[in-house]
């Protein structure tokens, strides 16, 4: 499977705007049923999709955190469940190998003139996703608590363990950091941000066979656990809702998180005034002497299923065009960083922007690295809460996943 696909520096370049689409009016007739992950920017897409709701067209949305889990039987059932599948680098690929979506070139020749042609996920040459905003964590953090504390935003996540140090030896909060090692999905996230922060590669080349027993893989496994000292107690608990919580309460000063969260963290109405008004964003840290941030670059889009009859395929991909018109980027401009036709991006932009211009590299977008994922949210579990050390989290992450690989097909 080749894939081509732009930079994300390049998709995140300013588009000029274009012409407002009217109201929501499909040629034709059909069933809209859309499965998405359930964050503010999505919920935005999926209400933009059902203002398509008509006599002759029913949609229908089903936001769900379990998305992933999902995804593969209901598009596999015929007619699948879901005609619309919200998807990131990660999750169209179990999608992809089952043959479960299906090329939308026709689709977009016909309604998707709105479209710029870095939102086109090309899969050996077809296109098979549309791309509708960027996504990664990046770092998040109280300038007025750094200033009391007398020490510079940091830009490297030694820098970030320093700065906690000083606002944790001061006195000016006893937990200044928060990671979201809570969930498995989170867990492993942050293990990934930091490795490929390091720049290694997750897979020896051309292979499945793993290859993070080195020094890069120690690194980010120590710095996760350097973090733990100055969290709270109940850090392994924590998703990524629950740290951007901790966050707008006040209760820590440095964090990484979503792009998609970022404005709620500076939003009065949501946010504690004080956290609102000093909160800033810049590029995820470095790791190691690295120059790049150790943070994930993601595309969100959507793919239409193959299992499904061309008449709702059309009318599925009318609605989502709806649902992701140039008016969306305007209205909505600080609910994501949008990939969309006139979007210029605002202060809650900012971090993923950078981590963007800094180089962040993506999601890796191979079929085994689903299989890693999964296991490093299993394996580090004990690692995280101190049960172990790197060195034998890294071997039960190594025999996790290679009895994982091999009954999946990936390695002999």
């Amino acid at each position: 499977m080749t894939v081509q696909r732009t930079t994300l520096v390049s998709l995140l370049a300013l588009l000029a705007a274009g012409p407002a689409l009217a109201d929501c009016a499909i040629d034709g007739s059909g069933s809209v049923r859309i499965l998405s992950n359930d964050f503010e920017a999505l919920r935005i897409v999926d209400a933009g999709a059902q203002e398509c709701a008509s006599d002759a067209v029913t949609v229908t949305a089903n936001a769900t955190t379990e998305h992933k889990n999902i995804q593969v039987p209901a598009l596999t059932a015929n007619p699948a469940e879901y005609t619309v599948a919200m998807i990131a680098n990660n999750s169209i690929v179990p999608l992809l190998g089952d043959d479960l979506i299906r090329p939308l070139d026709d689709l977009v020749a016909q309604y998707g003139q709105q479209l710029q042609p870095n939102q086109l996920i090309k899969i050996d040459g077809k296109i098979m996703a549309i791309a509708f905003m960027a996504n990664g964590q990046h770092l998040v953090m109280r300038k007025d608590l750094l200033d009391q504390a007398g020490v510079a935003a940091p830009t490297s996540w030694e820098e970030v363990l320093t700065a906690a140090q000083a606002l944790k030896d001061q006195g000016i909060l006893e937990t200044p950091l928060s990671q979201p090692d809570g969930g498995t999905w989170d867990l492993a996230a942050e293990f990934v941000n930091l490795y490929l922060g390091t720049g290694a590669e997750f897979f020896e080349p051309g292979t499945a066979n793993l290859a993070i027993d080195n020094d890069q893989g120690r690194l980010a496994l120590q710095t996760m656990r350097d973090m733990t000292q100055f969290m709270t107690p109940d850090y392994a608990t924590n998703d990524t809702d629950a740290t951007a919580q901790l966050y707008r309460d006040g209760k820590v000063a440095i964090e990484t998180n979503w792009g998609s969260l970022a404005a709620t963290l500076i939003d009065p109405a949501q946010a504690q005034p004080e956290v609102a008004e000093n909160t800033v964003f810049a590029a995820a840290p470095t790791i190691g002497g690295g120059t790049i941030p150790a943070a994930a670059l993601w595309w969100d889009g959507f793919a239409i299923a193959k299992n499904i009859s061309d008449e709702d395929a059309a009318a599925s991909f009318q609605a989502m065009m709806h649902a992701i018109r140039p008016e969306v980027a305007t209205a909505k401009a600080e609910a994501a960083v949008w990939l969309i036709q006139g979007y210029q991006p605002g202060p809650a932009a900012v971090g993923v922007v950078a981590n963007a211009n800094g180089g962040a590299r993506p999601y890796p977008m191979v079929p085994w690295m689903g299989t890693l994922h999964e296991v490093l949210g299993t394996e580090l579990a004990d690692f995280i809460k101190g049960n172990e050390d790197a060195d034998k989290a890294i071997a039960d992450i190594t025999a996790a996943y290679t009895a994982a690989a091999q009954q999946a097909g990936y390695l002999q």
